[in-house]
């Protein structure tokens, strides 16, 4: 006879424990599965509570079966949900990753009192005049003169940078950092880019070549322009 196989594997970690639900069977088995599993490795009252991370595989939960997983998981049964990690993603949230993940080109001036605004990476082909501002969700990349404001990682990401090929801006914002023009010379440099540094708590300005050193997950498109 053969052994029926295992639908939930429970494997321990210095974390806590990794929990595995099989892909290829149906939900409600999962759970039935899940819940005498859960039971047989709970810890005791007088041991402390254990972090569990959840992996799907190539299974998609919606938002009520996410929260049965966590009901069944959690309460009295002394374990945490770390996180429930899927390979499966919803089409809506793979156009919005590739929209934030884009580069988008714009060939223009941006003049005094005019904005522009993107998701996702701006290479500005054209000058930021004074009064003028770009913003970014990602990083700002400027072949042209930078004298108004450049705001990148608009929505929190501190790892964005913005790169001019002349810096001399009114204002640089990252996230929620804001650098402004006295910090710089007041003749501008050439090829430099703005990040935030940690260790100083703020934006500096740095050459556009220590880029590849500052942050390793450079693109090829980035590194391409950053070599000219």
């Amino acid at each position: 006879m053969l052994e029926k196989k295992q639908l939930i594997i429970i494997k321990g970690t210095r974390e806590g424990l990794t929990l595995f639900i099989d892909e290829s069977c149906s939900f409600e088995e999962a759970v039935i599965e899940l819940k005498d599993k859960i039971i047989a490795s709970r810890p005791k009252r007088d041991e402390p509570l254990v972090s569990v991370k959840v992996k799907l595989g190539n299974r998609y939960l919606d938002e009520a079966q996410k929260d049965q997983i966590g009901k069944i998981i959690g309460g009295e049964n002394r374990f945490i949900i770390h996180s429930i990690q899927s390979d499966v993603v919803r089409r809506e949230d793979a156009l919005r990753w590739q929209e934030d993940s884009e580069v988008k080109t714009i060939n223009r001036i941006v003049r005094s009192g005019q904005v522009i605004e993107v998701n996702g990476d701006l290479l500005l082909v054209g000058d930021v005049n004074p009064g003028g501002k770009v913003s970014s969700t990602g990083n700002i990349y400027i072949m042209g003169s930078l004298q108004g404001i450049a705001h990148a990682g608009s929505d929190g990401d501190r790892d964005a940078f913005i790169a001019a090929s002349y810096m001399n801006p009114s204002q640089l914002r990252i996230a929620d950092y804001i650098s402004r023009a006295p910090d710089y010379e007041s003749d501008g440099v050439y090829m430099e880019c703005g990040l935030i540094d940690e260790t100083q708590d703020k934006i500096i300005i740095d050459r556009l070549q220590a880029l590849p050193h500052k942050r390793k997950e450079l693109s090829g498109f980035e590194r391409r322009m950053q070599n000219g």
